[in-house]
C-alpha cells in the first residue's frame, strides 16, 4: 500500500466527536428498540421514550430538587476537603525517601481493602447526618487522592529540585514553584479520578442509610419497583459525572504545556 493510499484512508475517517454521537446514539435506539420487540420487559427496562419524559417531571418535583441538592453539596464539600487534605499528605510523605518508604506501603495497604466494610463505624460515630455522608466520602477519596498524587510527585523533574534546593528555596517555595506546577498535568488526571470514588462513595453512604439524598431515592424506588423513576435518576447521576469529567479534561488540555 502506498503512502498515498494511506493517507487518503485516513482522511475518509470518520470524526471521533461524531463516532462517539454515532455511538451514543446507536445504544439509544436499541434501548429504546429493545423492549419494544419484546428481547427485555419494559417495566424492568424502560425505554428512553419513558425515562426523558420522567427526567423532566422530577426536576419539576421539589423533593428530587432538595436530594439533588443535598447529594451535590455532599459531594462538593467531600471533595473540597479530600483534594488538598490527599495531596498535602502525599507531598508530606513522597518528598522524603524515608517517610516514603515507611508510610506508603500502609497507604497502599489502606487502599485495597473495601471502604463500604467501614461505613457501618461511620454511622455509629457520626449517626445518619450530613456529616456522616461527607466524612465517608473523604475516606473513600483520601487515599486514591494519595496514591495518585504519589505518582504525580514521581513525575517532577529531579534537576528542578535539585536547582531550587541549590538557591536555597524553602519547601513551601519547592511546593509551589517546583511539584504544583510539575505535578499539575498528573494531578489533574487523579482529581478526575478521584471525584469518581467520592460520588460512589457519597452515594453509598446515601443508600445504606440517608433520610435525604439521590442515593436515598434510587434506594427507595429500587424497593417500590418505581424502574421509571430509577433510570431517570440514574441518567441523571451519569450526567452529572459526564460533565464534571468533561470540565476537567479541558482544565487538562489547557495545562497541556506544562508537561514540556
Amino acid at each position: 500500500m502506498t503512502a498515498a493510499t494511506v493517507r487518503g484512508t485516513g482522511a475518509r475517517r470518520i470524526p471521533a466527536p461524531v463516532a462517539r454521537a454515532a455511538l451514543v446514539a446507536a445504544l439509544i435506539a436499541v434501548w429504546q428498540v429493545a423492549p419494544m420487540v419484546g428481547l427485555v420487559d419494559p417495566r424492568l427496562l424502560p425505554p428512553p421514550s419513558v425515562v426523558g419524559p420522567m427526567i423532566v417531571q422530577l426536576f419539576g418535583e421539589a423533593g428530587f430538587r432538595g436530594h439533588l441538592a443535598t447529594t451535590l453539596l455532599e459531594t462538593v464539600v467531600a471533595f473540597l476537603v479530600s483534594v488538598p487534605v490527599g495531596f498535602i499528605l502525599a507531598i508530606l510523605i513522597g518528598e522524603n525517601k524515608y517517610t516514603s518508604d515507611v508510610f506508603k506501603p500502609l497507604v497502599f495497604f489502606v487502599f485495597s481493602i473495601p471502604k463500604s466494610i467501614f461505613l457501618p463505624l461511620f454511622i455509629f460515630a457520626f449517626g445518619i447526618s450530613f456529616q456522616q455522608k461527607v466524612a465517608f466520602g473523604v475516606f473513600s477519596t483520601l487515599f486514591i487522592v494519595m496514591m495518585l498524587s504519589f505518582a504525580a510527585i514521581e513525575s517532577v523533574r529531579r534537576d528542578h529540585l535539585v536547582v531550587a534546593r541549590s538557591y536555597g528555596a524553602t519547601r513551601m517555595q519547592t511546593v509551589l514553584r517546583v511539584y504544583l506546577p510539575g505535578m499539575t498535568p498528573v494531578l489533574l488526571e487523579a482529581i478526575r479520578v478521584s471525584m469518581i470514588f467520592n460520588f460512589t462513595g457519597i452515594l453509598l453512604a446515601e443508600m445504606y442509610a440517608s433520610r435525604e439524598g439521590l442515593g436515598n431515592v434510587i434506594e427507595q424506588w429500587g424497593q417500590g419497583f418505581q424502574l421509571d423513576r430509577l433510570m431517570a435518576t440514574i441518567v441523571v447521576i451519569a450526567a452529572i459525572a459526564i460533565v464534571f469529567n468533561e470540565t476537567i479534561r479541558a482544565l487538562e488540555s489547557r495545562c497541556e504545556h506544562w508537561r514540556e
